[in-house]
């Protein structure tokens, strides 16, 4: 299967590439959404937190610490699998690439600016919580909720956030499937998927929190092309009657909810 995905995200890239539009925002009709793709998408400026999250990886890239990691995406079953994994191990393979985490925190700046009031942001998968900082340090006044089923992961993660001293940052432990309802408030502005990358899960996911999403919300899609199952997932999405935009950034997709919005799907190189 490994072998079978990694073809596959090959593919994907190289139709990508002689797709995607390498725009900044000339074209798209919304004056919001122009304004994101300029100010989001094609910023390159590094923030004053960047540096300081960016050695956390480092730190976390280091470290030979041993885990029992609680595998719920994998196992197949709601007990979840335990396995040992090391720290390195788990950035390595699991955190999000700078691009991604800074394109995260740039797109909660952006929406705080325009809505001037704290937002609400919801993560599923904290994994070692680089990209949870990321979305946090964009304000301090932000709630940002994350949901992460391995309790020696997260533990990890709050070190991270300790040495980064943010304090916005709620979490929750446990399986997605059981912590979600818990922890989805209504009026979300910014949602970020990295869970369970199989289409059931992805299709649940969304569609439990597209009715919650604020009217000027953005849900973020990890790894659109990881896998057929999540190419799959994906286009359905972009095409579900509560979306009315969506961006292909290859690494993730974004959905827009606005019914303000035309109906379009944009394929954007980042």
């Amino acid at each position: 299967m490994a072998k079978k995905d990694s073809t596959h995200r090959f593919w994907a890239y190289v139709r990508h590439v002689f797709s995607a539009w390498n725009t900044t925002g000339e074209g798209i009709h919304s004056p919001y959404l122009f304004e994101l793709v300029r100010f989001v998408l094609r910023d390159k400026n590094a923030y004053y937190c960047f540096a300081d999250i960016e050695r956390q990886r480092e730190s976390l890239l280091a470290c030979e610490d041993v885990l029992d990691v609680m595998d719920f995406g994998s196992a197949g079953s709601p007990e979840g699998k335990l396995v040992k994994r090391r720290v390195c191990d788990i950035a390595k393979t699991h955190l999000e690439r700078p691009v991604i985490g800074q394109l995260l925190f740039r797109l909660v700046n952006f929406i705080g600016q325009h809505e001037k009031r704290p937002l609400e942001i919801l993560e599923l998968g904290t994994s070692l919580g680089v990209t949870t900082a990321y979305m946090a340090s964009a304000d301090s006044r932000n709630k940002v909720v994350t949901l992460e089923g391995s309790e020696e992961v997260l533990n990890v993660a709050q070190g991270v956030w300790r040495a980064l001293r943010l304090e916005n940052i709620e979490w929750q432990q446990g399986n997605i499937d059981d912590t979600l309802s818990k922890r989805a408030r209504e009026g979300l502005d910014v949602v970020y998927v990295d869970a369970n990358h199989t289409f059931e899960a992805t299709m649940r996911y969304v569609d439990f929190l597209l009715p919650r999403m604020n009217g000027k919300g953005v849900m973020v899609i990890d790894d659109i092309h990881h896998s057929e199952q999540m190419e799959q997932a994906w286009n359905a999405l972009k095409d579900n009657v509560r979306v009315t935009t969506s961006m292909d950034l290859y690494h993730v997709g974004l959905l827009f909810v606005d019914p303000h919005y035309l109906k379009r799907h944009y394929r954007i190189k980042v």
